[in-house]
């Protein structure tokens, strides 16, 4: 009698970690084109070229100059699309090398526009529009 109850605990406890281990999801794996690792990867780069301009002092000045902190820039920055991040780069490599700040002023009327928009509320002097 005691060999069958046991037999019995012992295949209902087998059936159920069967039961369990058979849904375990599977991993699997794909291949990434070497073209997507090597977008990623440059996205990552002018991210961190962008944040690198920050440093400068001309910069620096323009960003007290408008009451803006280096950190809501910062944030910004890291923020960006991929669309907005590419846009930002294409600008910044026709520009002239004074072009810098001409990058920066552009994220100030974007901050601005995101005000307008109760996107954001990075300036009190702005009023949204809704």
């Amino acid at each position: 009698m005691f060999k069958r109850a046991f037999s019995r605990r012992l295949a209902a406890l087998l059936a159920a970690s069967h039961l369990l281990l058979v849904q375990v999801p599977l991993a699997q794996a794909a291949m990434i084109d070497t073209p997507e690792v090597l977008h990623a990867q440059q996205q990552q780069v002018d991210r961190q070229q962008l944040l690198a301009m920050l440093d400068d002092q001309g910069v620096q000045d323009k960003l007290v100059t408008l009451g803006v902190e280096r950190e809501q820039v910062e944030q910004r920055i890291q923020g960006l699309t991929n669309a907005e991040l590419a846009q930002f780069n294409q600008q910044l490599s026709e520009a002239p090398a004074g072009g810098i700040i001409g990058v920066i002023v552009l994220f100030l009327v974007i901050f601005i526009i995101t005000d307008m928009l109760c996107a954001t509320d990075i300036f009190s002097f702005v009023k949204c529009i809704n």
